[in-house]
């Protein structure tokens, strides 16, 4: 991380945080523990309808979904010095899954809040974008479906106010829909659509591992 302890916590606090948001953030100083800090947020279930909650309101409730986890992630690499990035999974009868992005000696790798075994983190050792959406390829299912079908660009936060989805009381639906309608590239073609194979039942059976009980 580029900047230090303090400098994070300022940097925070010009944000819009809190003095207490900005010391938590400000004490994860890798990616990686920004990965343990977001993989502890319990899962957002939802329970009164969709969600779409800010950074400030994610520290709230202690809970989060993958672009709500996402977006924490984002403002911690922010914080450290680093560009606050996501990328978007589209799927084919499925619900995306977006992903914080950070790159190490030229290589990607992604920060990601998932209730399931599959679709977490990932170490910076791919070359490409292509390369990192990929590496979820197999395990992005539905029942026996494999499902991932694109990928976004990297879609750069700071083209958004830090209100809009660091400090926001309201969900963060205008982010959430850019990302959506941002580029995205197709990773197979229709004719590989049609031949994947269907997942077996030892591969069924690990989908039952989740963190959190929902």
């Amino acid at each position: 991380m580029k900047r230090g302890v303090k400098n994070r916590v300022s940097f925070g606090l010009s944000l819009g945080l809190s003095a207490a948001d900005a010391a938590t953030l400000a004490r994860l100083s890798s990616p990686e523990k920004i990965q343990d800090f977001v993989s502890s947020l319990a899962i957002n279930r939802e329970r009164e309808g969709d969600t779409c909650q800010s950074v400030a309101t994610t520290l709230k409730t202690g809970q989060a979904h993958c672009i709500e986890g996402a977006f924490v992630a984002a403002c911690a690499l922010w914080m450290g010095g680093a560009a606050p990035l996501l990328m978007d999974m589209q799927a084919q009868g499925d619900c995306d899954h977006v992903v914080a992005l950070f790159r190490s000696h030229g290589c990607w790798g992604a920060i990601s809040k998932s209730n399931h075994v599959w679709l977490r983190w990932r170490d910076p050792v791919y070359a490409s974008l292509r390369e990192l959406a990929m590496s979820y390829f197999h395990e992005y299912t539905n029942e026996t479906r494999k499902t991932l079908r694109s990928y976004s660009t990297a879609f750069d936060l700071r083209r958004f106010s830090p209100g809009d989805w660091i400090t926001a009381a309201d969900n963060c639906w205008d982010v959430g829909a850019a990302l959506d309608d941002s580029r995205h590239y197709d990773l197979i073609t229709p004719r590989q659509s049609r031949l994947l194979k269907r997942r077996d039942t030892m591969e069924m059976r690990a989908d039952k591992l989740v963190e959190y009980r929902v």
